[in-house]
């Protein structure tokens, strides 16, 4: 419809013209209805551009809302924040899977997005993901025996599809062609022309060579990703599946939710273990697995089946892990179990598909890699807000251009709305997405090369925002390895008991079989702190599930079952039997066990406090006997029963070491100004001392507990010699006398009395909570305003580190791995090699081409050919820009993560055993937030320069040569490269970066340095003008070089260096100006290049550059002028940094607001 109605516009102007035009006007007419026919191409230009650009546009345009979604063909979808942008995707019909006689209105409507499935629900009137068997009750899994007919099987493959990662692969010439469709680029070629209409060619060309040059770079980086993505596919192993009531085998990939299948260790060709190839549900037998390669654990995890489970009790995914195998990861050991209903035929464990293709753990974490790497400019917002108001002083020059050339009727309308044009573009260098990208993606490349991996690149800004850093304590800041230190609690003492010949043979029974330990390969793995129990006894275990002491005198321990450990139940028992007898062994949480003791000793309470305020992991012993029974019988025992009516048998005692570099690295956080949180399921009195250690904690600590009276609760310090009554509104006042400290426990309390935004925000250690509880602090501390990071190890701190806006996960099961020589100083000093490391093309074969690129520069042709050299040099220059991008991975592009090396629990992975990362990660944020700073001041006062220079200086006739623009442009692009790659220092100051552009800081500087060049071009061709007060310059006329134009552009370019060199941001963030060689290299070259022309030493060069001869006087002053310009920009520039410093976000502000809107809700 828009096109035929531009189009009638257009013929009725023709004939109306053609109708009553003189002959002699007939040209004007012809030059008219071209502009006219040209404005309404570019028009379908930009609308067929916009419906590429804009998803919103596009169904404006294209689509019609409707009411029914059965009279629908396609659906708006449109992803939370950070998780893509908006699509248009198809919907689809299919008859219901029920069956094909359905009248169209029982179709099921569905559509895909980003390789999940949602389908219409008619109740809810909204659409649904494809649901999963993976939240049903244990009764419908225990019944299950697979598919039953081939009809089940047909509608189960129509309903979820094969098991397999499909991702299409695309060709180099459809992502070129995406990549040229982008509106940036579209801007970019759309600006070329207009600069080619100016007669600026050379400029203009090499513009347009170094734009397709960087696409296609970028196209080729992103069709080495997905190329690398593909790779990874569901194993193709051979599995047993019980199908339409017999076994059959299958291959992994035709796996369907509800099969049910026979799952065991399982070896290709060349020796390597098999992965999981779905996340499945065991049903029975056991299972020891290595889940490094997603959660980062690096103890081998024990996998149970659901035997003993209740009926009604609906299957958890958070609650539940013991039970489930995820798909990617190995199976290093399984067990069968006999007695299930259902007999596996080749030895396996009977386990049940949840969850295939992208739905599984793995799957998930391909779809983050996949999809959630959209954003990778830092503060993307702000960058469309800044240039709109550059935009805005654009079309106030350009408008006062249109004005003053209309009021004079000898100019010429088509170079008048070309200036206008040019004005109004020139706001955004063509430089702007690149290096926008180059400052986040340098990041990415800089952590990935110290071995940390990041899935959500959009993260990497908010890391110099931090202002909260959370930590986990066990495998975070303290060690694994556990020491085992002796029993106590037996006796009136409270001294411990570290000789074993004096500790009863229970207690030694229940430390050397308590346990969930297994052999792997002939080699014992578990929990640290289950075998250095083992070992402090002196016991030995057996791989036939057996416990007995090393030396003789004491009985063997058989275990018949093992219910493991939980950590909503912060306990773990076994049964065993001891020659003829079954006992009841257990071992948990001091607290924990105390309700379930049938006799509780007077000095319980005071003896595992005195050991956990010394930093001690502290473990309840107990045991019950039980009567007579056969085995089948006491594994079929339910936990409840089990696990009361138990009787005590001391306190076992474990040193937990604090890893070495945890306090120092803390402390540097401290310094660098941020708060400390530790986060822990440890026992209070133990995270208090650890805290203490580590700088979290450095005031008098109170700790959150119920009130002795019964009534209430209070505050009680460790050594219980201050106490004080709670009350939520004094929280606030206490914590800056007190550092605080809450249990789980209280936490639940806090829910209940809706205290939680009153309390958590001012607590500084929380101890014994559980995953979901870790969970809710991170939400409440981003509720109140703070920008938080969590640390942790990567198994119960998932749901925090997910909420956290910076979450660092540490595989310490993967040592950290060096790639690319540039890391080598760091390399050198890590002790740890890397495993097998890509050989990358060394720096020194890259080097070698830059050299060789250098070395022929002297012999480019001279006389006639000049402007011919100058494109070749800056051709030059643009080639060692691309090459120093591949030498890295890429200018924008983030380097490709695999699945090695990213964690599902977290965006930002580390392959350390260390909190060392986390400063690492803050560095690099705050680089990149300072980088980015630094560059829109650079550029907003480079854009409002050039927007002064071509409106009120074009009216004079004032413009630059094609040779000199080109100049311009390869030192502006050299200066944004260097001050992009800019490398933060290795300590984190005190000081803290500006979090946003907007801030009185950067306007005040721009104002102030803006009105310094200003004047200072003015005066400078004011001062020109009276030297060639006759000569008049017509401003439609070619170029053509004068002392006006010499000037204005020697002016103009020493404030393009003094702008760079004055906005520079070294000190505290990154390295200062002398330490950034490549950068001060530029900077002195600008600097000999000016002072050469300036002084007109090289006659030929200022020839070539179209530059006039300057009188001596002009000469002195412009010099002078240019050190004064300078000096005042800089004193302005740190007067500004030392008034307006960072500061500390002001959350404690916004606490009291956030609470009373929540109030107000709740009412």
């Amino acid at each position: 419809m828009l096109c035929g109605t531009l189009s009638l516009i257009s013929s009725r102007h023709s004939n109306f013209f053609g109708d009553f035009c003189r002959k002699g006007e007939r040209c004007q007419d012809f030059a008219d209805a071209l502009i006219v026919f040209g404005g309404l191409v570019a028009i379908h230009i930009l609308v067929l551009l916009f419906t590429a650009w804009s998803v919103d546009f596009r169904c404006f345009v294209q689509y019609s809302k409707v009411k029914d979604i059965y009279h629908a063909d396609a659906c708006k979808v449109t992803p939370s924040k950070f998780s893509g942008s908006k699509e248009i995707v198809p919907l689809h019909f299919r008859r219901s899977l029920a069956g094909s006689s359905s009248p169209p209105s029982d179709s099921e409507i569905y559509f895909d997005f980003r390789k999940q499935c949602f389908i219409f629900s008619k109740e809810r009137k909204t659409f649904y993901k494809l649901p999963y068997p993976s939240k049903e009750p244990f009764g419908y899994y225990f019944k299950n025996t697979g598919h039953g007919t081939e009809a089940k099987v047909a509608v189960a493959t129509e309903k979820w599809g094969r098991n397999v990662f499909e991702y299409p692969q695309p060709t180099f010439q459809k992502l070129m062609k995406e990549h040229c469709m982008e509106p940036f680029f579209v801007f970019q070629v759309f600006c070329v022309g207009l600069w080619c209409l100016d007669e600026y060619w050379y400029y203009s060309l090499f513009t347009l060579f170094m734009l397709f040059l960087f696409e296609s770079t970028m196209a080729k980086a992103q069709l080495k990703t997905l190329t690398e993505l593909r790779r990874v596919r569901v194993d193709a192993q051979t599995l047993m599946v019980h199908r339409c009531g017999r076994w059959v085998e299958l291959p992994g990939t035709e796996l369907l939710p509800g099969d049910v299948v026979s799952i065991g260790r399982s070896s290709g060709q060349n020796g390597e273990d098999k992965s999981v190839p779905a996340d499945m549900l065991i049903l029975a037998g056991s299972v020891i697995v290595n889940e490094a390669i997603l959660t980062g654990e690096s103890t081998p995890q024990w996998k149970v089946s659901i035997s003993g489970r209740g009926v009604e009790e609906k299957l958890s995914a958070k609650r539940d892990k013991s039970h489930l195998l995820f798909g990617g990861t190995k199976i290093l050991q399984h067990t069968p179990d006999k007695s299930s209903h259902l007999k596996t035929p080749n030895g396996g464990c009977l386990a049940i598909v949840l969850r295939t293709g992208f739905e599984t753990s793995q799957g998930k974490l391909m779809r983050t890699i996949l999809f959630s790497t959209e954003r990778v400019t830092a503060n993307s917002w702000e960058s469309g807000l800044f240039i709109l108001f550059l935009v805005i002083f654009a079309i106030i020059a350009a408008g006062y251009v249109l004005k003053k050339g209309l009021e004079d009727p000898t100019r010429s309308r088509y170079k008048l709305f070309l200036s206008c044009s040019l004005i109004v573009t020139s706001v955004i260098p063509p430089e702007l997405p690149m290096e926008l990208s180059i400052a986040v993606n340098t990041s990415l490349i800089a952590l990935a090369r110290r071995g940390i991996f990041c899935t959500e690149p959009f993260r990497i800004p908010f890391a110099g925002k931090v202002d909260i850093c959370c930590f986990d304590k066990t495998g975070t800041l303290t060690s694994d390895d556990m020491e085992f230190r002796g029993v106590v609690g037996l006796t009136d003492s409270l001294d411990l008991q570290s000789d074993m010949t004096n500790v009863p043979a229970r207690t030694l029974e229940i430390l050397a079989a308590c346990h969930a330990l297994v052999f792997v390969d002939n080699k014992l793995v578990g929990d640290p702190l289950e075998k250095a129990a083992l070992k402090g006894v002196d016991w030995t275990y057996t791989s036939d599930e057996k416990a007995m002491p090393k030396k003789g005198g004491g009985q063997s321990v058989q275990i018949v079952q093992r219910h493991h450990f939980a950590s909503h139940l912060k306990r773990m028992s076994v049964i065993v039997r001891v020659q003829e007898e079954f006992f009841a062994f257990v071992k948990g949480a001091p607290e924990t066990l105390q309700d379930r003791l049938t006799d509780l000793p007077s000095s319980y309470v005071d003896t595992y406090k005195k050991y956990t305020r010394q930093g001690s992991r502290v473990l309840a012993l107990a045991y019950k006997r039980l009567p007579d029974m056969a085995v089948s019988e006491a594994r079929s025992l339910e936990r409840d029963l089990v696990e009361v009516g138990l009787t005590f048998s001391g306190f076992a005692v474990f040193n937990c070491p604090i890893r070495a570099d945890s306090a120092s690295v803390l402390f540097e956080l401290r310094g660098a100004s941020h708060d400390l949180v530790m986060i822990t399921g440890d026992q209070a009195l133990t995270a208090c001392y650890v805290a203490s250690q580590v700088h979290i904690i450095s005031k008098t600590t109170l700790i959150l507990s119920p009130a002795r009276n019964g009534n209430g609760f209070e505050w009680i310090s460790p050594d219980e010699t201050d106490i004080i009554p709670y009350s939520e509104k004094e929280v606030e006042a206490l914590s800056c006398s007190y550092d605080l400290c809450i249990g789980g426990d209280c936490l639940e309390m806090l829910q209940q009395t809706n205290a939680v935004l009153q309390v958590i925000p001012f607590v500084k250690v929380f101890a014994r909570v559980a995953p979901e509880q870790k969970e809710l602090i991170m939400t409440t501390f981003k509720t109140v305003g703070r920008m938080t990071l969590m640390c942790g190890d990567g198994t119960n701190d998932v749901g925090a580190l997910k909420q956290a806006h910076v979450g660092v996960a540490l595989l310490n099961a993967v040592p950290p791995a060096q790639s690319g020589d540039s890391s080598s100083s760091q390399s050198s000093k890590s002790k740890t090699k890397p495993v097998n490391p890509k050989k990358p093309k060394s720096g020194l074969e890259l080097n070698g081409e830059s050299k060789t690129i250098s070395r022929l520069d002297p012999s480019a042709p001279s006389g006639s050919n000049r402007h011919i050299a100058a494109a070749e040099k800056h051709k030059q220059k643009l080639k060692q820009l691309m090459d120093e991008m591949n030498e890295e991975g890429d200018g924008r592009s983030a380097p490709i993560v695999k699945l090695g090396d990213a964690s599902m629990a977290s965006p930002f992975t580390a392959k350390h055993a260390s909190v060392a990362p986390t400063t690492d990660i803050i560095r690099q944020g705050r680089s990149t937030l300072v980088t980015t700073l630094q560059m829109f001041k650079i550029l907003g006062l480079n854009c409002l320069a050039t927007a002064y220079v071509l409106s009120v200086m074009y009216l004079d006739g004032v413009k630059l040569g094609d040779v000199q623009a080109t100049i311009s442009g390869i030192f502006t692009a050299a200066f944004f490269l260097f001050i992009s790659h800019a490398r933060p220092l290795q300590t984190l100051s005190a000081a803290r970066p500006h979090p946003n552009i907007f801030c009185a800081y950067v306007l005040l500087s721009l104002l102030g340095q803006f009105a310094v060049h200003i004047l200072f071009l003015i005066s400078s061709v004011n001062e020109a003008s009276k030297y060639m007060p006759e000569e008049c310059i017509e401003p439609d006329s070619d170029f053509h070089p004068n002392l006006v134009n010499t000037v204005s552009y020697m002016v103009n370019m020493m404030i393009q260096v003094a702008t760079f060199a004055v906005n520079y941001m070294g000190h505290p963030f990154n390295k200062s100006i002398p330490e950034n060689k490549p950068f001060m290299y530029a900077l002195l070259a600008a600097v000999g290049f000016f002072t050469i022309v300036t002084s007109d030493m090289f006659r030929d060069l200022n020839d070539w550059l179209k530059l006039v001869p300057l009188p001596k006087a002009l000469r002195d002053k412009l010099m002078i002028g240019a050190l004064l310009m300078f000096s005042t920009c800089y004193l302005w520039e740190r007067l500004l940094r030392w008034a307006f410093p960072g500061r500390m976000p002001g959350w404690k502000k916004r606490q009291p607001e956030v609470t009373a809107t929540l109030q107000k809700k709740d009412l």
